[in-house]
């Protein structure tokens, strides 16, 4: 899920990329040139290497783990992993340098499209096909990823059975249930707030929340002090970040709002997070109902 910018995932030095073209050549002067997908008639899959976290917790879904030649090194940190560490495992990763990338001689290289020009160039001028994805700010938006993905890897019941887990789903059975909505602020790493037009932003509509920040009329990223919460609380409070106003017993004070642990993790990307965010959404609204709501009508 996605109220921050995408991150860059490879590295990009002049120096570096110019190593990787010498590592590219030797390795094709001692293994044949490497080509973007099969052409010898065996009909074999292709072979991935991704280098972006939320694009890993894609393709791992979508691809038969032989195609899975390395994952991005985000993805073995338990702390902004969208893959569980047990699967996560099972992969190779990479620093993202172009020459640990063109040692595995992949089909086809998945990145963000922020990679650095200068490292794209040097993939493809080995002949390295590359595919880049941004970062969804819709549902909508993530599944077509996958659907794209799962093209790719040629493994599209795969995608379509990510896609059914997903749900397409964005209007809020929860809000539609009750005929209440809350308003709910999401306290990110950084003590910023995502802006509407975010996945994330979509989540909590999909929830039944109004984004307090919006209407207090705050943007994407923007700072978000404690003096401004504890003067005008939300009715539920999501944490999401470890700042020193983000852990200040102030919160603890707070009435008629429920002060609530969002894992970041749920934040960043969209595919098979999305439902785990919208499960913990939900959970939060019910207990909310459950022990705030019902106390106070």
């Amino acid at each position: 899920m996605n109220c921050v910018p995408a991150f860059e995932y490879i590295s990009g030095r002049d120096l570096g990329v110019a190593a990787a073209l010498t590592a590219g050549a030797m390795l094709a002067s001692c293994s044949g040139a490497v080509t973007s997908t099969p052409e010898d008639g065996s009909g074999s899959p292709p072979t991935f290497v991704s280098l972006n976290p939320c694009l890993d917790a894609i393709l791992v879904e979508v691809a038969d783990p032989r195609q899975v030649l390395a994952l991005s090194h985000y993805s073995r940190d338990a702390n902004s992993s969208s893959i569980e560490p047990d699967i996560a495992n099972r992969f190779g990763v990479t620093g993202g340098t172009a020459e640990e990338v063109l040692a595995l001689e992949p089909d086809i290289v998945l990145a963000s499209s922020f990679i650095s020009p200068a490292t794209r160039n040097a993939f493809e001028r080995l002949d390295l096909r590359v595919e880049t994805f941004g970062s969804p700010a819709t549902v909508e938006e993530s599944l077509k990823q996958v659907r794209e993905l799962a093209e790719l890897t040629g493994e599209t019941e795969l995608g379509a059975d990510l896609i059914d887990r997903i749900g397409a789903d964005t209007n809020s059975r929860a809000a539609a249930e009750s005929g209440r909505t809350y308003s709910a602020l999401l306290w990110q790493p950084g003590q910023i707030v995502p802006g509407d037009a975010t996945l994330v932003g979509e989540q909590l509509r999909w929830a039944g929340f109004t984004n307090h920040a919006a209407a207090r009329g705050l943007g994407q990223a923007d700072f978000v002090s404690l003096e401004t919460i504890l003067a005008d609380p939300p009715d539920i409070l999501l944490i999401a970040g470890d700042r020193a106003g983000q852990t200040h017993p102030l919160l603890e004070n707070l009435r008629g709002t429920l002060v609530a642990e969002f894992d970041p993790k749920l934040l960043y990307c969209g595919g098979p997070t999305i439902p785990l965010a919208r499960q913990r959404l939900l959970d939060i609204r019910a207990e909310f109902e459950r022990n705030y709501w019902r106390a106070n009508h």
